[in-house]
């Protein structure tokens, strides 16, 4: 169902507010790059300090200015079931094509809570459901028996964006879930993998500064050209390295000042990168010919 580069979008900011003339600039750059689908309020989009209302401001805007364009999926999980449906209606009501739900961070659920939480929000809407795994932020993984019982209970939960690094619990999830339960790259390094066992796509976090490239390694992929891909995975590696020096998305947001794409500007408890950090971003972008 969802394929392709999709980027996690950066949330623009300026003065500390969310810039809605900067949103729009960087939704049709990419579109007109061929970025296969959007993602909204995301871990890249800084979800966790948006405010209630920003939140839902964000994804009303990109529901608004990607038009139909392209599927716009977006971010709308929380520590708090009760919260995370909240957000996945409004989403819904607002015309999304589908919500990203990330696991539960901080409370640490079992892995009953988990198909618990994750069932209530997929009975609240008919939207379809992508789960976001990415035990590193949240304390908790989603096992694959889980997502498993939750694709064969839950119709409108379609595939799982697998930021887990583990490519043996990816292929355990292809295994296990239903043929047409999309696996989605996380990690921008292991896209190619993860296209080779079976994925569909990555929600990329590089796309936000080389749209074009990323697209057209999934597609070369696509094509069944391999050596092309991989030529664009190795000539992507460098820069994707350079884009976690930090906690994302304080690098891809520092490049992206850079490069005139936005203003740097990120919210405590992130901060401006450290110098010498700075300085090894800056010459990744060199070395890819960004700068």
């Amino acid at each position: 169902m969802f394929s392709g580069s999709i980027v996690a979008l950066v949330t623009p900011f300026k003065n500390n507010k969310v810039d809605e003339k900067k949103l729009k600039e960087l939704i049709e750059f990419q579109i007109k790059s061929g970025t296969s689908g959007i993602v909204p309020c995301g871990t890249t989009g800084e979800s966790a300090t948006l405010s209630p209302a920003e939140h839902e401001r964000v994804i009303e805007l990109t529901v608004k200015f990607v038009n139909k364009r392209v599927p716009v999926i977006a971010g709308t999980g929380s520590n708090s079931t009760e919260e995370a449906i909240h957000l996945t209606e409004h989403a819904a009501s607002c015309g999304v094509d589908a919500s990203l739900q990330v696991a539960p961070y901080y409370n640490r659920p079992t892995q009953k809570g988990l198909y618990e939480h994750f069932r209530a929000i997929a009975e609240h809407v008919d939207i379809p459901i992508l789960l976001y795994n990415i035990a590193s932020r949240t304390g908790v993984n989603i096992e694959p028996e889980t997502m498993a019982r939750l694709a064969r209970d839950c119709k409108n939960i379609v595939g799982v964006k697998e930021a887990s690094g583990n490519l043996e619990q990816m292929s355990r999830i292809k295994a296990l879930c239903p043929e047409s339960f999309d696996l989605i790259s996380g990690d921008d390094a292991l896209t190619l993998p993860v296209l080779a066992i079976g994925g569909t796509g990555v929600i990329s976090v590089v796309a936000n500064i080389v749209p074009k490239d990323v697209a057209a390694m999934v597609r070369e992929f696509q094509k069944g050209n391999l050596k092309k891909a991989q030529e664009w995975h190795y000539k992507l590696f460098p820069l994707v390295k350079a884009m976690f020096i930090e906690t994302n998305p304080i690098p891809v947001k520092t490049a992206m000042g850079m490069l005139g794409l936005c203003e740097p500007e990120l919210r405590l408890p992130l901060s401006s990168m450290l110098p010498e950090n700075a300085e090894k971003l800056k010459k990744a972008l060199k070395d890819y010919g960004l700068l």
